[in-house]
């Protein structure tokens, strides 16, 4: 039993697994915050993009700070996208607070390259409260954070839906 002629080489399976990836986009983590008079809520997405995680909240309201953390954040977490919770009443007119979120909005824009999106977070520092186990202190930011990652579980699973 000789052979006819040499076969070509099958491609160890590490190199067809790195063929393969190098077609898939590098994906990034999406950050989302909840901004509030007194802290803004934190959450970030996981590598693949399917489950919100809050972090710890940003203290303090001087927009100048708020920002400088968030860029702080993009950079150390490898985030590709900036979802911020936008207050809107009910009936989905703007609040009281929208204005203000809207100009943190311009100005995270102003300092990052990643694109800096808002998602209507009407109800989730509702939801937030009433999902909460056990005694989440409000003064900590752990509320905050959890409405925060409410928003960007929305949004995941809006996109994981085939919706962008």
């Amino acid at each position: 039993g000789s052979q006819s002629g040499p076969r070509p080489p099958v491609p160890p399976q590490s190199k067809r697994m790195t063929q393969h990836q190098q077609q898939l986009p590098h994906q990034r983590r999406v950050l989302a915050l909840d901004p509030g008079s007194r802290r803004t809520g934190v959450a970030l997405s996981d590598e693949l993009g399917m489950f919100a995680h809050a972090r710890p909240a940003i203290h303090g309201s001087a927009m100048a700070a708020m920002v400088d953390e968030v860029v702080r954040l993009v950079g150390a977490d490898d985030v590709g996208e900036v979802v911020v919770g936008l207050p809107l009443s009910l009936s989905g007119s703007d609040s009281g607070q929208t204005a203000s979120v809207r100009e943190f909005v311009r100005a995270l824009r102003e300092r990052l390259a990643v694109p800096v999106s808002t998602w209507d977070e009407r109800l989730s520092s509702v939801e937030a409260a009433r999902t909460a186990r056990g005694p989440v202190k409000r003064k900590s930011g752990e509320l905050d954070s959890q409405s925060a990652a409410i928003v960007l579980q929305a949004v995941l699973d809006s996109r994981r839906g085939g919706r962008t």
